[in-house]
């Protein structure tokens, strides 16, 4: 049987509570799609170029940042962003997608993430107002979008580590597409978005994976490892 390769964009840490989770979570979705996965840890210092990362067919920007080299995680995410390969990133994986998104696409060069550089004049990514640590809230996925579809159902509840977020800048320009935001919290704040026009490119605040430690499929994972068995 073909094994489908999966990238693991992110530095490993075997603390790190969505490192163990996400294991667990590919091969659950595996199970169930009846697939064969193989998945390759990829330290974010080993991507100098789309050598070390264009021969997968799926690549999952993990949480667990600042990264070590943050324009090697950015490379991956536009390598997956433009050649349409599927693409999952979840927490901080959520956030240089975004920071990929605003630089890339709509231009704006002074992009940058508040973690990085706290005095940066153009923030797309800011301290939220209330930190997300080890807590769970409810999400509403937006009907008919790639998530809606991977959950059937519009509320769900996750679960977060996570101390970051978008700047209302940067979420009020996604109103124009085709990155747009799919998901929010109880109170309205951006929680996902998906790339309109690519076969699958999702990014998640919320960390989905955590599911797995209990033994339970998440819905995005599986959704996800699908996305790259068509590809």
């Amino acid at each position: 049987m073909y094994d489908l390769h999966i990238g693991l964009i992110g530095d490993y840490g075997a603390s790190i509570t969505a490192h163990q989770a996400i294991p667990p979570a590919l091969d659950l979705a595996a199970a169930d799609l009846g697939v064969a996965l193989r998945v390759e840890w990829v330290p974010t210092e080993e991507i100098d170029s789309l050598a070390r990362i264009g021969h997968f067919d799926g690549l999952w920007c993990v949480p667990g940042s600042p990264y070590r080299n943050t324009e090697g995680v950015l490379l991956a995410i536009r390598h997956a962003r433009e050649t349409r390969l599927p693409f999952l990133g979840t927490c901080g994986g959520f956030q240089h997608a975004v920071l990929d998104y605003a630089r890339q696409v709509l231009g704006w060069a002074d992009a940058e993430h508040a973690e990085l550089n706290p005095a940066a004049a153009r923030p797309v990514i800011l301290p939220l107002s209330c930190a997300l640590v080890e807590v769970h809230g409810q999400v509403r996925l937006a009907a008919g979008s790639r998530l809606g579809q991977a959950y059937g159902t519009q509320w769900t509840d996750e679960g977060y580590h996570c101390r970051y977020g978008l700047s209302a800048e940067f979420a009020a320009a996604l109103e124009q597409g085709p990155l747009r935001i799919c998901a929010w919290d109880a109170d309205g704040d951006p929680r996902g978005v998906e790339l309109d026009g690519h076969p699958f490119f999702v990014a998640t605040l919320f960390q989905p994976e955590r599911a797995a430690l209990a033994g339970r499929l998440p819905p995005l994972v599986r959704a996800f490892v699908a996305a790259v068995a068509q590809s």
